[in-house]
């Protein structure tokens, strides 16, 4: 038997097996439910038609395996072809934003066109999902590094989803039961999902299979293609149209469901497949197997309740994630990164005392606002701001949106300086995902312990989070692509744990958006003498290492010479910085980019020194989340925006803007 003989023997064989696995997953999948069955209970009933488990079986169960086999399979390869056309082993339909502008695109039909998701959901799907990889095709460059369009792809899908969630949040009523479904599920009720999605996915996978020599050519080079005679533009549309098309039809019947395009094409690979054919077929049974396993794994988990599989998926595919972005990001080691800024010629003193008057007037403003109107200014002269309510109820809430912008802020300077990565902020290195896991666990894990524990439960997620980050990325030292890539690996395991406590508490769905999207609403006293404690006790520890930092920024080797001793101050600086975040994750939940705008737009005033750093950053933090605040509760009124949305609407934007720059 010649080489190709056994190639293909070989191939064969793996598919075998492959078909096999899935098979028996399948099989124990139909065995699990709110009525179980036996294997044997359902081929005897099957058998002897009994009519209970027939209408079981066939009228719920093998539809959401069907459903689950055909996602998973679409999603396999619809990755495989995205790291071909990429040349990017990153790729997938959910790191490159597909996903997230299809799920976008589907929430903002059911607000504004709800016609057309009834009638016709894969136009919807469609559009969302074009349109996120032309962002994100636009964004990266031409050059399409592999890290580099992973990240903005990441961030893209962090600017649709906090579009999305605020959309859920506003029309509730609108988008009610798309919530399971945006964290992906195989809930199917009948065969109309299957029935659906089936004609897009055969259609589109058929013809990738007959594209499968023309994409062997693509990994010769684009100038041996063309030599070749191959059509490399029309190659890549083709290639770009039916895998979009792969990633719509699966979001418009399972929602978006990440990881397994990235899992999948890389289990292929290691088994040894060759050529694209070949391995589109068995990328199609490992998708399948991947994920009627994820769902197999969360019906285990917490029988009696559905757990979006999206969520195990991501619990599964984040060290997948963080394994891959290692290898990747290797290139990238050793790059010098220095935090830059400039001096403005306004005094420290009148810069301090112009924004202190800038924070009472936006304070005064969010106090004075509510019921729809403003209090007038002989209301407020006569002493409105002070009357009952007001005290009760607003003044906690503004108070809480200084505190937890400050600390916010505060964790973004020390995690900048001590890294000396301009990507250091507290949701990017997964100090809010891991503080949202520690705080929700002791809630849902422990209900019998007091609130003290919250905190406690967060500043050790936050602290566990950012740990694993830093040694996985300790060899790049701390490069900030890199980092920011292990760091959204991070959160996507984190996102994947919340959810899951999430449907284990059984809370409902509008707290839990509103706790993800980082809200101040229903902020009491108890929360503001807590924040303040945090801050009275790590501002000026805080401030004391500003020297050590300042030192710490020119590099290294000086660093030595001075005598500083690097590693510890690393982790006493690490040590603040989680404190300082998982505080305000533990009360306001998951607010991003604080961390990381504050910083940037203090250094641009007052340049580098951490002295002048901290104080202004922390000011302008507060002012930024109260102003949020107070435009989220003005903007739609009656309807209340978290302010956590309205900051990373902004926030998201203007990170791509800074690795444009990096």
């Amino acid at each position: 038997m010649n080489e190709q003989g056994k190639s293909v023997f070989y191939s064969f064989f793996l598919l075998i097996i492959g078909l096999s696995l899935l098979l028996v997953i399948s099989g124990l999948h139909l065995t699990q439910g709110q009525a179980p069955f036996t294997l044997k209970e359902l081929v005897l009933g099957l058998w002897e038609g009994d009519g209970r488990i027939q209408s079981v079986v066939f009228g719920i169960r093998m539809p959401r395996v069907a459903v689950g086999l055909l996602a998973g399979g679409a999603l396999a390869m619809a990755g495989l072809v995205l790291q071909t056309l990429t040349k990017n082993p990153l790729a997938s339909a959910g790191t490159l934003g597909i996903n997230a502008g299809a799920y976008f695109m589907v929430v903002a039909a059911a607000v504004f066109f709800p016609g057309l998701n009834s009638s016709y959901p894969f136009i919807a799907s469609f559009l969302g999902s074009a349109f996120a990889a032309l962002l994100v095709f636009s964004l990266a460059g031409r050059a399409m590094d592999p890290v580099r369009v992973a990240l903005t792809g990441m961030i893209v899908s962090l600017l649709f989803a906090a579009v999305t969630s605020g959309l859920q949040l506003m029309f509730e009523q609108e988008t009610n039961g798309l919530f399971l479904w945006g964290a992906g599920t195989l809930i199917q009720n009948d065969w109309s999902g299957f029935r659906f999605a089936l004609p897009f996915i055969v259609c589109a996978g058929l013809l990738l299979l007959l594209l499968g020599k023309q994409f062997d050519l693509l990994l010769l080079g684009e100038e041996a293609a063309a030599g070749l005679g191959a059509s490399i533009q029309r190659i890549k549309a083709a290639g770009w149209l039916l895998a979009i098309m792969l990633a719509a039809a699966t979001v418009s019947v399972a929602g978006p469901i990440g990881f397994i395009g990235l899992m999948a094409p890389h289990i292929v690979r290691m088994l040894g497949i060759r050529g694209h054919l070949q391995q589109l077929i068995h990328a199609f049974v490992w998708g399948a197997f991947l994920l009627i396993a994820a769902d197999v794994l969360a019906r285990f988990i917490q029988p009696g309740s559905e757990i979006p599989v999206g969520a195990i998926t991501a619990l599964i595919g984040g060290p997948w994630l963080m394994y891959l972005a290692y290898r990747t990001g290797k290139r990238y080691k050793g790059q010098n990164q220095t935090l830059r800024g400039n001096r403005s010629k306004l005094s420290f003193p009148w810069l301090i005392t112009s924004m202190v008057a800038a924070l009472l007037v936006v304070a005064i403003g969010a106090l004075a606002f509510g019921g729809g109107s403003f209090y007038s200014f002989s209301e407020m002269v006569s002493g409105a701001l002070f009357d009952t309510v007001t005290v009760q109820f607003r003044w906690p809430r503004v108070l809480v949106a200084f505190l937890v912008g400050s600390l916010l802020a505060l964790c973004g300077v020390l995690l900048q300086s001590v890294l000396r990565n301009p990507l250091g902020d507290p949701s990017i290195l997964g100090i809010t995902s891991g503080g949202g896991v520690g705080a929700l666990s002791v809630i849902v894990l422990f209900p019998s312990l007091s609130f003290a524990w919250v905190p406690v439960g967060a500043a050790t997620g936050a602290g566990l989070a950012i740990a694993i980050i830093l040694l996985a990325t300790k060899r790049s030292n701390w490069e900030p692509i890199s980092l920011a890539l292990m760091g959204v690996a991070v959160s996507a395991m984190g996102s994947g744990i919340i959810q899951i406590l999430t449907v284990k508490a059984g809370v409902g769905v509008a707290p839990v958006l509103l706790w993800l999207a980082g809200s101040t609403y229903g902020m009491n006293w108890q929360d503001v003498w807590f924040l303040a404690f945090v801050l009275i006790a790590l501002v000026p520890i805080s401030y004391s290492f500003s020297r050590q930092l300042d030192v710490l920024a020119l590099n290294q080797e000086v660093s030595v010479t001075l005598g500083l001793r690097i590693q510890l101050v690393r982790v006493l600086v690490l040590l603040l910085a989680v404190g300082a975040g998982a505080a305000a994750v533990a009360v306001a939940g998951a607010i991003s980019f604080i961390g990381l705008l504050a910083p940037h737009a203090a250094r641009g005033i007052v340049g580098v020194k951490t002295r002048f750093v901290v104080p202004v950053s922390m000011l302008l933090g507060g002012i930024l989340l109260v102003t949020a605040d107070l435009l989220g509760r003005l903007v739609l009124y009656p309807k209340d925006i978290p302010s956590g949305l309205l900051v990373a609407i902004i926030g998201a934007p203007y990170l791509l803007y800074i690795m444009k720059k990096l």
